[in-house]
């Protein structure tokens, strides 16, 4: 990506489980505060788990709100980029002008207004025609609905790759300004609770009835989350001309995909570790220079094991030195969320100088053979990061960010 023109972040925005802004986020990640709590969204009592990450409350602009098109899922999203936008201030070079794009991520998209259609015909047994609505449901209601409400009337593009998709979002939209198709793009992830997933991850075994403890031994598996992360990126020259401040860049951008399993990983780390080096080779970086690793993480069993083994393929010897944390022990997973609100916690890491840790790990797992940081935050001078996501189906994506400190 360094051929081209450099994408900068201006612009950040967060609403998650743990803080639905910047400040507030970044407080609960160095400080240790849950997300977790009973879920509120749906009945769970015929259901063996019982415990979610949802988002109590955020802010959304009433002039905002009463131009979406969507439901939750897209004012979670559009709660999170009219921070972003706020922040980097172009809401006036957006509207009508045609030169920026957005790019959004998601792995369900909106399925609660599914849910609720689906619930209001409770007395009838579900049929063919109710698994034919699901699976033809529009994926871009989101990044239609944040074009309008902005008036964006350029490249407008959805990116439904599960549970890698925010960190898919970010890319892209990095990868069309260092392309020089667009001077700005706006990048989210966004996922709403829904009773969808979580049925779903508990039939899979994949879900911890309490805490979520990434890499740690016999860690019980995830906590479903919900919440958005929106940036946004500009081309370096243009965002200096008008004096915006750097946030960090956006160097590289990985892609790969494993093809092996619909829900496994390559049980070698094949994809995950091609991911890192495609983003590494784009950056023109080499895995020395790297200081930091925001996780994936998710605490499942198999996941943390094959991530570990990505990063020790990838940085060998360095790897069991090498900072590797998760944050999804607080947040729980957000899906096609997870790698956008990542993505803003990798870059708040840099700038405050701090790594968040990998909260409730309780002892070392053989197999998981990285320094998770564990349990408190580590201050580090943080030029350069990788923050990994993954997702069934083999998808898996890394993002290479810069801190500006680091030119």
């Amino acid at each position: 990506m360094s051929d081209g023109r450099r994408a900068v972040v201006t612009g950040l925005g967060v609403v998650t489980p743990v803080g639905s802004d910047a400040p507030a986020f970044w407080g609960s990640l160095v400080e240790g505060r849950r997300g977790a709590a009973e879920v509120r969204s749906f009945e769970t009592s015929e259901l063996p788990n019982k415990r979610g990450c949802e988002v109590d409350e955020f802010e959304l602009d009433s002039r905002i709100r009463d131009r979406l098109l969507g439901g939750r899922c897209t004012e979670l999203g559009a709660a999170a980029l009219s921070q972003a936008v706020a922040q980097a201030g172009v809401a006036d070079r957006i509207a009508g002008r045609g030169n920026a794009a957005i790019v959004v991520g998601t792995t369900m998209g909106e399925v609660t207004q599914f849910e609720q259609d689906r619930a209001a015909h409770a007395d009838r047994e579900p049929d063919a025609e109710d698994v034919r609505s699901l699976v033809h449901r529009p994926l871009d209601v989101m990044a239609r609905s944040l074009a309008h409400a902005y008036d964006l009337v350029g490249d407008v593009v959805t990116v439904p790759a599960a549970c890698a998709a925010g960190s898919y979002a970010v890319g892209v939209a990095a990868s069309m300004v260092n392309r020089g198709d667009v001077p700005l793009a706006l990048a989210v992830g966004c996922e709403a609770f829904s009773r969808l997933a979580f049925v779903g991850f508990t039939r899979m075994h994949a879900m911890s009835s309490d805490l979520c403890r990434p890499f740690s031994l016999d860690r019980p598996g995830l906590l479903l989350g919900e919440g958005a992360g929106a940036l946004v990126i500009e081309a370096e020259e243009v965002a200096r001309s008008r004096g915006a401040e750097p946030l960090g860049y956006v160097d590289g951008f990985g892609l790969s995909c494993d093809a092996y399993h619909i829900t496994g990983p390559h049980p070698e780390a094949e994809g995950a570790t091609r991911a890192i080096r495609d983003a590494l080779t784009r950056a023109r970086v080499n895995p020395d220079d790297v200081d930091y690793v925001n996780a994936h993480g998710t605490g499942t069993p198999l996941n943390d094991k094959i991530e570990s083994l990505a990063v020790n393929n990838v940085f060998g010897e360095r790897a069991g030195k090498l900072p590797v944390s998760s944050i999804k022990a607080l947040t729980g997973h957000m899906l096609g969320a997870a790698g956008a609100v990542e993505a803003v916690a990798s870059l708040l890491a840099m700038r405050h100088g701090v790594i968040p840790p990998t909260w409730n790990w309780i002892e070392r797992d053989p197999e998981c053979a990285v320094d998770c940081v564990p349990n408190e935050p580590r201050e580090a001078t943080l030029s350069r990061v990788v923050s990994n996501s993954y997702a069934f189906g083999g998808n898996n994506a890394s993002l290479l960010l810069t801190s500006p400190a680091a030119g």
